[in-house]
């Protein structure tokens, strides 16, 4: 970062307020091929969603402002203005860190679009483990017919990367846990492979949700997976090269015995030996440098579930 950290502060916050986007236009009305590419994406089987009297998702409600890459009529220059003011402090790097929606009536197929963005607030200078910069909160509010149909909050950290010793391997990232998911981390670490069961109509669902997509309930328990599945279909990673992992790899969505699906490497075979409908059985594999980084067994370590192949174990991977 640079020096004059108060003065440059005082200069993004004037830009609180400022609008973002005027009168912006959805590119699409709300449709039923988009609804359904997106309950099939989600895995959400919600009657609600289909037929006749559909309506969209309320989670869609970003989906219908997007841009797209030749973006949106209604774009003003003060969110480039302060991104490129925050580029040239140093914080050129950017991660998305929570969005927050408030839905006031449901989107139905034909409704257009219209919603204006303002950048609702920028924060001091924060440090973090990413590195230091300031969290920029954007507000969208969202119409259809003249009325508003909902609120989207979006923030994300504009921030200089901490320097790492070259020395030093960077660690796997870890992944991140939340008051939805945490049962599923807590069975990872005993070595467990817990799926959600709704006990409203017994559909098993993955990854963890609040709520049951089939019939809206909100109670659910668990039952712990035989581990046995099979590559339902795969990626080869070889570009771009991330830290802490080394391309070429294998990520695989893989079918459980059980039904669900779920995204994890693929060990035990060569990269280019993974192939649609081989068989697997979940490992759980302990990752970290015991830097004493938070984490269940409080020594920076944090454990995982990959899918090892059944047949070819000889190419260790």
């Amino acid at each position: 970062m640079t020096d004059g950290s108060d003065e440059l502060t005082a200069r993004l916050r004037g830009y609180e307020g400022q609008p973002a986007a005027v009168s912006g236009v959805g590119r699409d009305p709300v449709n039923l091929p988009m609804i359904r590419h997106w309950c099939e994406a989600m895995g959400d089987t919600n009657p609600a969603y289909r037929g006749p009297a559909a309506v969209a998702p309320p989670t869609m409600l970003q989906a219908w402002t997007m841009g797209g890459l030749s973006g949106h009529l209604g774009r003003t220059g003060a969110y480039d203005e302060l991104m490129a003011l925050l580029d040239g402090a140093g914080c050129t790097s950017v991660v998305a860190t929570d969005c927050e929606q408030e839905y006031l009536r449901p989107l139905r197929p034909g409704d257009e679009i219209v919603f204006d963005t303002v950048i609702e607030s920028v924060s001091g200078r924060k440090t973090t483990r990413l590195g230091t910069g300031h969290f920029v909160t954007t507000r969208t509010d969202v119409r259809a017919g003249g009325d508003l149909v909902g609120t989207h909050r979006f923030r994300i950290l504009k921030y200089a990367p901490r320097a790492r010793p070259t020395a030093d391997r960077p660690r796997r990232p870890r992944p991140v846990v939340n008051r939805d998911n945490a049962g599923f981390w807590e069975g990872v670490a005993q070595g467990r492979l817990l799926i959600q069961r709704c006990t409203g109509c017994g559909t098993l669902r993955h990854p963890w949700l609040p709520g049951c997509n089939a019939c809206g309930s909100l109670d659910w328990d668990t039952v712990e997976s035989s581990g046995q599945g099979t590559v339902y279909s795969y990626v080869v990673m070889h570009h771009p090269p991330f830290p802490a992992f080394d391309p070429p790899y294998a990520v695989g969505l893989i079918e459980l015995a059980e039904g669900v699906r779920m995204v994890s490497n693929v060990v035990g075979v060569p990269y280019d030996k993974v192939r649609i409908g081989l068989p697997v059985r979940v490992e759980f594999r302990r990752y970290g440098d015991g830097d004493g980084d938070g984490d269940e067994h409080g020594d920076g370590a944090s454990t995982l579930p990959v899918f090892r192949a059944v047949e070819g174990l000889e190419g260790q991977a």
